[in-house]
């Protein structure tokens, strides 16, 4: 079977995607018409397959991704440079409810996890050190090196201090949410032990940091304020050797796939993004959910333009609310800015083949499948519904990855077409979206879904991708962990004093 060169995505599409770079004078025949490419055109891009006039809109996956800003004919190249985004200010939007049922069969799968003492479970046993503020990271680095050299890095899976700069110097939301997140990173059940290390005198106040804990594991989760005691070293080494005797203990068990939360996220985007990772990612999510399982879906400015698929997926009215507030909030906050809501794709984006926001949203969304929505959270929040949820963070890939992980995910499915190496404080696995990055950077990439477009199938596809997910969930490393690329990063989004 020859292998295709092009795809059209949608029926109702006006451009394909060209699989493969063409060139100028080669003929591709769509639909029973030949259509002559009139520019050369890179793997990735779009070739339109009709004449259109300036202003009207271009179609793929079989929605509008922004407008001929010039009369087009059929073989041209459809780029940055002759499409202009749709996009503008927040919008008024009306519920039109789209119950998809799945049909997806209960496989009763498991991986080996670590039940914790409240019933959630972790699929890595590593001690934490969580700073309330900044100034102290230094002090966190220097015990967890001491650790390390105790232990020889044997008996849990991994010691980290998650440094930051903030917990001082901030007001109101912004303070909030950095307290919610050390919140959340100090209750992640994929943490067996944590210290939290303060220095006191800081706006994020230790005590009452410690009380939005709620009813913590006391035994696991200690804090130790270095104001407050004559050398935090000693101090601090002594709780620490407290906390590993508990955590190297703990063993990983079988336990239900119906316990695994996975953050969906993509960056460094390119036009085979949607057309091979994203939508093997959203196999996967589908799948989980069908499970019992929970996903989440993050990158609010990277929704805009897809949207409206999201709302009517929404199980309530309530929910569907709360994601219009959501999108619009975020509109919201790039306005306040003074800053446009549709300029979003990066030079890497552009080069890659995603041309406008709606092109880059359209692709996006495909990671989250057609499950329905059953949780909107904002930022900072933790999980409370199992299934499809959305959460709100920015774009920002340490960012958003990190908003995942803190809302519960246990790790975070990283689609990408251009590649990075980053991971946040849970496994973060990369899937390339095109065989080249797949074989060029096999030290980033966890899995490729480049095999779409080498001749293998989706339903040949999920399978391995499931059971590589769930040998992740179950102890084997992600490449970011391998490398030892693990960060936080927190949203800022308020004055600094």
């Amino acid at each position: 079977m020859e292998q295709a060169t092009f795809l059209k995505i949608n029926p109702a599409d006006s451009v394909v995607v060209c699989l493969q770079p063409k060139k100028k004078g080669e003929i591709i025949e769509v639909d029973g018409k030949q259509i002559t490419v009139n520019q050369d055109t890179p793997a990735g891009h779009k070739v339109l397959i009709k004449d259109v006039a300036a202003g009207a809109d271009i179609i793929k996956y079989g929605y509008p991704i922004g407008h001929a800003m010039q009369d087009l004919k059929a073989g041209d190249w459809v780029n940055e440079n002759n499409l202009k985004t749709n996009l503008a200010g927040t919008l008024e939007y009306t519920y039109n409810p789209v119950n998809e049922q799945l049909n997806i069969k209960n496989d009763n799968r498991t991986f080996k996890g670590y039940v914790r003492k409240n019933g959630d479970v972790g699929i890595r046993n590593e001690i934490w050190i969580v700073p309330t503020v900044g100034c102290v990271n230094g002090i966190a680095e220097r015990l967890v090196k001491e650790l390390k050299k105790e232990t020889n890095d044997q008996g849990v899976d991994a010691i980290y201090a998650w440094h930051h700069n903030y917990g001082c110097s901030q007001l109101s939301e912004d303070h909030e949410n950095t307290r919610k997140v050390l919140r959340d990173i100090c209750l992640h059940p994929n943490a067996g032990a944590v210290l939290v290390l303060s220095l006191g005198c800081e706006n994020n106040q230790p005590d009452d940091f410690m009380k939005m804990l709620g009813d913590y594991d006391k035994d696991r989760i200690k804090l130790l304020v270095t104001q407050r005691v004559d050398d935090e070293m000693e101090t601090g080494m002594e709780i620490l050797r407290e906390l590993y005797q508990l955590a190297s203990k703990d063993v990983r068990t079988e336990v239900p796939v119906s316990k695994l939360r996975v953050g969906l996220k993509c960056g460094g985007s390119d036009g085979f993004s949607g057309i091979t990772a994203n939508p093997l990612v959203g196999e996967f999510s589908d799948w989980l959910v069908a499970q019992g399982g929970t996903s989440v879906l993050t990158e609010v400015p990277e929704m805009f333009g897809a949207e409206t698929i999201l709302m009517n997926r929404c199980t309530t009215e309530e929910l569907f609310n709360q994601t219009v507030s959501m999108i619009n909030n975020f509109k919201n906050y790039f306005l306040s800015h003074g800053e446009p809501v549709g300029e979003n794709p990066s030079p890497g984006n552009k080069a890659g083949g995603i041309s406008t926001l709606e092109d880059k949203a359209l692709g996006c969304t495909q990671k989250c499948g057609k499950a329905p929505v059953s949780g909107v959270m904002e930022y900072g929040d933790r999980l409370q519904n199992p299934g499809l949820n959305l959460l709100s963070a920015p774009g920002n890939d340490l960012v958003a990855a990190t908003a995942l992980a803190s809302c519960g995910c246990h790790l975070v499915l990283f689609t990408t077409g251009r590649g990075t190496p980053f991971g946040t404080f849970v496994p973060t696995m990369k899937i390339a979206t095109n065989p080249d990055l797949a074989s060029r950077k096999k030290n980033w990439i966890d899995f490729s879904a480049g095999q779409l477009i080498e001749g293998r199938t989706m339903q040949e596809l999920v399978p391995e991708f499931i059971d590589k997910v769930l040998a992740v969930a179950s102890g084997e490393k992600a490449k970011n962990e391998e490398n030892d690329y693990r960060e936080i990063s927190i949203f800022k989004n308020g004055v600094t004093l």
